[in-house]
């Protein structure tokens, strides 16, 4: 297809994709003179997916090619491009031993009483562990027994997030779905938590 088709498939202005084109994002296509070139679907898939990381996940463009270079580099390993995609895992190397905590942290406890398989350097463990010391220093009562129940309700949705992305093969179009289910649903997913307190409240405390 020729620029103008991409532009109008993927939704992203021609200025926009010649920008990505010249920082890397995209790979050229196949040039059929010298000022025209020819793009499949792998540019369309990996264009929306820079579009995500761009305009919904809000990485500078430097990051998102980051990101896209990781995300070749591990092209066959799924669960790493969701990670990657996602900010659970980062482009770094991993931490060496020495970089780990020497006492395990509210987190820590958390993921192994859950089972669950987090990456060290997730930036959620630090998020659990931070939270948990400000709800002690406010005088509640919390700890990692708290969030179990509140991980079980987390792990169904996660549950229902990743079967909204089996019905496709292409791995590109998996990690752009993941993006966009993760990041604009998050505000419902808080809203939808408000509702269900409201209604709650009115159970526990009708109005006389």
């Amino acid at each position: 297809m020729r620029i103008s088709e991409l532009s109008r498939r993927s939704g992203v202005p021609v200025a926009t994709i010649k920008y990505y084109l010249r920082e890397e994002l995209l790979p050229a296509g196949v040039a059929t003179s010298a000022t025209q070139a020819e793009y499949d679907e792998h540019h369309l898939r990996r264009l929306r997916l820079a579009r995500a990381l761009i305009a919904v996940r809000g990485l500078s463009v430097s990051t998102t090619r980051e990101v896209l270079r990781a995300l070749d580099e591990h092209s066959t390993d799924l669960h790493l491009l969701f990670g990657l995609a996602l900010g659970a895992v980062s482009t770094d190397e991993p931490d060496s031993p020495s970089d780990r905590p020497q006492e395990p942290t509210p987190a820590d406890e958390l993921i192994s009483a859950l089972g669950w398989e987090i990456s060290e350097k997730a930036p959620t463990r630090t998020t659990v562990t931070d939270t948990l010391r400000t709800l002690r220093d406010l005088g509640l009562p919390a700890d990692w027994q708290t969030l179990v129940p509140y991980a079980r309700l987390a792990e169904r949705t996660a549950e229902l997030d990743l079967a909204q992305l089996e019905d496709t093969e292409d791995p590109l179009e998996r990690v752009e779905r993941a993006v966009l289910l993760t990041i604009l649903l998050e505000p419902v997913l808080l809203a939808l938590r408000r509702m269900a307190q409201e209604n709650e409240s009115a159970k526990r405390h009708p109005r006389p």
